[in-house]
């Protein structure tokens, strides 16, 4: 049995089963099968109806899905009910989508030998979709690895995180109740041998990974031939703040950008370089700040950063900020563990450009801050690095702003906002060492589909 414990007091939520590789197999053949048979694809208005009921099921129970993601994720209230938010607007931006997937005519007639002959793409769903998720966002992401193989018509097979299971089964339930047949959508609840079979079987299609970047490209050398993936790993975000940027704008946008979920987020605000002229005013204003946030228990309505997933991640946090400081930081404020599963609120000023700080996502409520007195120096330095997902630049004048975008190596510059910013049907994912492929509903979607070229000829064309 797997026993699923809250991360802030370590109590037990709920036990559940583990499935081993016979469960895993049983899951994969059934979904293979549903491929396998077109008579048993559910056709595109049948999904947006179903879709548009288990977004309609899920706006009853936003308590209760805030409430189940809170309490296995630690994520506080007010930041899990923005999450189901989310969750549902993507379930609806997702069947929006639907009627989006199509091909074009392809010209013909353009050469002697392509005369009497239309030509057209259309697109068909990809195959089987196997999904193996994350804990940071225990609904979401599971809506972007699922719901969107749903809308582009393919069965998928979802492996949450152990930390976080609840929030899935209560989606997949969802489904089930919205009208999805049986099969589509099957949540397998596995340690990680059992779930490799759903990374290395052939009859797999599209695989959607979402986690460390050891694990990713470690999967992704194992995938079938003629498997597709996508695979989203996490970053050291780089954050370029100018001399002439607003500090009424910037200083609560670093605040929520670096503390959000205690850290824990993929593009959360790490490395923070500030023009020497104000790099001390910018880093004590945020320690500042950052000294006033509640840190506790996730339950509670007045709590802003929770505790962190296990505490070994404490311990590592702890370790890696010890390190920081014996290399040379500053500790502005926090610097030590609040308990077995709290750390502190951190900001860091100066520390190694070598510490783990600098060099590794920390997925922890740090922040560290930078002086420097040549932008493109500093550029460098936030290049440097094997990981490259989303930046920022904060200032005023727009042609700064622009040589920032240009010159930072991310797949998005937020300007004038915190790194982490996102909308669901936006693009996103890392590039380099960051990730593989694009997220985001309707990007997921098209990857999960592929084209088919039809041409006919006839001598009436």
């Amino acid at each position: 049995m797997l026993q699923i414990k809250s991360p802030y007091n370590l109590s037990l939520i709920k036990e559940i089963p583990l499935v081993g590789k016979v469960e895993v197999e049983k899951a994969l053949s059934t979904a293979y099968d549903l491929f396998q048979n077109q008579s048993k694809w559910i056709v595109p208005h049948k999904r947006i109806a179903i879709l548009k009921r288990a977004a309609a099921i899920m706006e009853t129970r936003i308590d209760e899905l805030t409430k189940t993601a809170t309490q296995e994720g630690g994520k506080p209230l007010v930041d899990s009910k923005i999450e189901v938010l989310r969750a549902i607007n993507g379930v609806q931006i997702a069947s929006e989508h639907i009627g989006q997937l199509k091909g074009e005519q392809i010209p013909m007639g353009l050469t002697k030998a392509s005369e009497n002959r239309l030509g057209f793409t259309t697109r068909e769903p990809i195959g089987v979709v196997s999904s193996i998720s994350a804990f940071n966002h225990p609904l979401n992401l599971i809506v972007h690895q699922v719901i969107t193989a749903i809308a582009a018509g393919c069965p998928v097979i979802i492996k949450p995180a152990l930390t976080t299971p609840l929030s899935c089964l209560a989606l997949v339930d969802i489904l089930k109740e919205a009208g999805l047949p049986d099969g589509w959508c099957q949540a397998i609840i596995c340690e990680n041998e059992a779930a490799e079979v759903l990374v290395t079987d052939k009859r797999i299609n599209y695989f959607s990974f979402i986690g460390s970047s050891k694990v990713g490209w470690y999967l992704k050398s194992k995938l079938a031939p003629g498997t597709r993936c996508a695979l989203e790993h996490g970053g050291a975000a780089p954050v370029i703040v100018e001399k002439d940027a607003d500090l009424s704008e910037l200083l609560p946008s670093l605040l929520k950008g670096g503390f959000y979920h205690a850290g824990q987020v993929c593009v959360s605000v790490q490395r923070v370089f500030v023009h020497e002229s104000i790099c001390e005013d910018v880093a004590n204003k945020l320690a500042e700040m950052a000294s006033k946030l509640v840190v506790g228990n996730p339950m509670d309505s007045s709590t802003e950063v929770g505790p962190l997933i296990l505490p070994r991640e404490v311990n590592r946090v702890e370790e890696w900020v010890n390190e920081a400081v014996l290399g040379g930081a500053k500790v502005l404020t926090g610097g030590k563990r609040i308990s077995d599963t709290c750390y502190e609120p951190t900001v860091l000023l100066n520390p190694p450009l070598n510490a783990k700080v600098s060099t590794l996502e920390i997925f922890g409520p740090v922040v560290c801050v930078y002086s420097y007195d040549d932008r493109d120096k500093a550029i460098k330095i936030a290049n440097s690095l094997d990981v490259h997902f989303q930046a920022a630049v904060f200032t005023k004048n727009l042609d700064v702003a622009l040589d920032c975008v240009k010159k930072l190596n991310a797949t998005a510059v937020m300007v004038n906002d915190h790194t982490a910013f996102r909308v669901d049907w936006m693009p996103f994912g890392g590039r380099d060492a960051s990730g593989f492929g694009m997220g985001g509903i309707q990007y997921s979607m098209q990857e999960m589909t592929r084209e088919k070229l039809m041409v006919i000829k006839s001598n009436v064309i």
